[in-house]
């Protein structure tokens, strides 16, 4: 690529219930687009789009306002809220630049690395992610279950960057690619790395929330993990049939000692063997047929090639 290239940027911004910190978060990425613009970094028809992912509050009020004030900010209202994932390709599906960067509405990544995206862009690299450099400003428990949780997908073999969510910058081959992935169960963290292309990280501390409450508590981060290992990997049911053969394994030799124990004469009356056997037995099938209706499901969801969103309003300029 040629180093002197001027792209456009569009910055992808997914909100849901963000009233409290919109203002403060607006008036950073418009001055720091600005200045990027100014240096002649990237293009003046460079935007920021706000996804509205069904938002309680005034969201979605304040993005109109905003985009009738600044004529660099855009929207998009989904008709309920979708999640995370869904209202990122939402607004991932409606850009139109060189490049984009998908960035949090709380704005706890550090915007710095978006002028060094671009920079790795012009090197050549179409996908750049922005990966924290320690956790240091997490409470030791989500600290703690994150570390679990790249772990956890690593055993499973899901391929994914080590402390990055997704803050990232994508060209728009790389972006077109992505789209092609049509499942409805999304879990982009997981897809980047299927495409391939030159990839390159920048590093960054992550900031302490100014306001409102973190989209991501324990259920979610459980439901995401779950999300993710389901979508990318079959050794859930490789367990399962582990699992089996060792319960079999060790059922074999259990009847070999009962044979023996009555053949010597030494049979033993009692319900406390058989009832541990039982609850055992069960407690392995129940948890096998969770595993494997999981899987079923997201086939059930899957074949139903169901619209993975609905868009209520748009505001798109020219």
């Amino acid at each position: 690529m040629d180093k002197e290239t001027i792209p456009s940027l569009a910055l992808i911004v997914p909100c849901y219930n963000e009233s409290e910190i919109f203002k403060h978060s607006l008036n950073i990425l418009k001055n720091f687009l600005n200045c990027l613009v100014e240096e002649k970094k990237i293009k003046e028809n460079s935007y920021i789009l706000f996804i509205d992912d069904g938002s309680e509050d005034d969201s979605w009020q304040q993005i109109i306002l905003a985009s009738r004030e600044l004529s660099c900010v855009r929207g998009i209202k989904l008709s309920r809220n979708c999640g995370h994932q869904v209202a990122l390709i939402a607004g991932l599906s409606s850009v139109d630049t060189d490049i984009c960067i998908s960035i949090d509405a709380d704005l706890q990544d550090d915007i710095q690395c978006i002028d060094k995206m671009v920079e790795k862009y012009k090197q050549g690299f179409e996908i750049v992610y922005g990966v924290r450099k320690d956790r240091s400003t997490d409470t030791v428990f989500k600290r703690g279950t994150a570390i679990l949780f790249y772990q956890l997908m690593e055993k499973m073999g899901v391929e994914q960057i080590a402390n990055h969510a997704d803050y990232r910058l994508l060209s728009y081959r790389a972006l077109q690619s992505l789209l092609k992935f049509k499942e409805r169960n999304i879990y982009i963290r997981g897809l980047i790395p299927l495409l391939g292309y030159k990839q390159a990280r920048v590093y960054y501390t992550r900031s302490e929330r100014l306001a409102g409450e973190s989209k991501y508590p324990l259920k979610k981060m459980l439901g995401l993990a779950l999300e993710g290992i389901t979508s990318f990997s079959i050794i859930p049911l490789r367990i399962i049939c582990f699992i089996g053969f060792i319960t079999c394994f060790i059922s074999l030799i259990a009847i070999g000692y009962i044979l023996t124990e009555k053949m010597m004469g030494y049979v033993v009356q009692g319900w406390a063997s058989v009832l541990i056997s039982i609850f055992f037995l069960g407690g392995v099938q129940l948890f096998s047929l969770g595993i494997i209706g999981e899987y079923i499901g997201k086939i059930y969801m899957e074949v139903k090639k169901r619209p993975k969103f609905f868009i209520e309003d748009t505001i798109m300029k020219e």
